[in-house]
């Protein structure tokens, strides 16, 4: 099967995909990707050279396929040693079909190469918008490997048309943004699996109160039945005792009589 694009798959299955979960039927409605900007931040210290300024504008040309542009600082800032006019960052806007093929790479070659990879987070700004930090641009297939004084971070922000992280996060998810499972799932998990056990506990404690009931009433009906046993001895030996007398007398008045006579 050949691999579809993300051109194709946006206005195919993931349209679908995001319609049923927002219940949305109107395709014109669902969110969809705006922008994607690229950004480097460049440091005074480490990346004030102009062969390091041309390596980021290349290194982004490579990735990205189209020219960034430099940003300067706008008013002088002594805490940062900062000047008017100054080189502070470096950015790329993608929009259309570069947008759409930088996103593919991005999710199908270059994420998957990140070292240690354990997910993405799963927080937008509150817009439906999300941002990547990215430590290395090797990750990039278009970029050979750096030399150690080479590597720089870049931040990649998706700007989207939904209204809000639902609507975000529906996107995201349906085109196959790797996100990392959240703790909060995992505390529920774990809250489910504690009420699970304290059910299976007070179960098993009523299970052997019932037990010990049972024995109880046993033991009860047993000792009843021996009390009754000796009960009913004890009135049959006194109706034998008082039977004995009875028949002293009798045999007094046998002897009795003859003497009579």
């Amino acid at each position: 099967m050949a691999y579809a694009s993300l051109h194709d798959r946006l206005r195919g299955p993931i349209a679908k995909g995001i319609g049923k979960r927002l219940g949305v039927k109107n395709i014109h409605a669902l969110p969809q990707v705006e922008k994607i900007t690229v950004n480097v931040g460049i440091n005074k210290s480490k990346m004030d050279s102009k062969e390091m300024h041309a390596y980021i504008e290349q290194c982004l040309m490579q990735i990205t396929g189209q020219k960034p542009v430099f940003t300067k600082a706008r008013i002088a800032i002594s805490n940062f040693k900062t000047r008017e006019g100054m080189v502070v960052g470096c950015r790329v806007t993608l929009r259309g079909r570069r947008m759409e093929e930088f996103l593919d790479t991005l999710l199908s070659y270059a994420i998957p190469r990140i070292r240690d990879f354990r997910g993405l987070p799963s927080k937008l700004d509150g817009q439906g918008n999300y941002s990547i930090g990215i430590r290395d641009q090797s990750i990039f297939p278009e970029v050979p490997a750096p030399e150690a004084k080479q590597i720089f971070g870049l931040q990649i922000v998706i700007s989207t048309t939904a209204k809000n992280d639902k609507e975000g996060m529906a996107l995201f998810t349906e085109m196959g943004m790797p996100f990392r499972r959240d703790k909060m799932d995992e505390k529920e998990k774990q809250a489910a699996e504690k009420v699970k056990a304290e059910k299976a506990a007070a179960e098993e404690a009523a299970k052997e109160d019932a037990k010990d009931a049972e024995e109880s009433e046993d033991t009860k009906e047993k000792k009843s039945s021996e009390s009754s046993d000796s009960s009913e001895s004890s009135e049959s030996s006194e109706e034998k005792l008082e039977s004995k007398p009875e028949s002293g007398d009798t045999a007094e008045a046998k002897s009795d009589s003859p003497t009579e006579s």
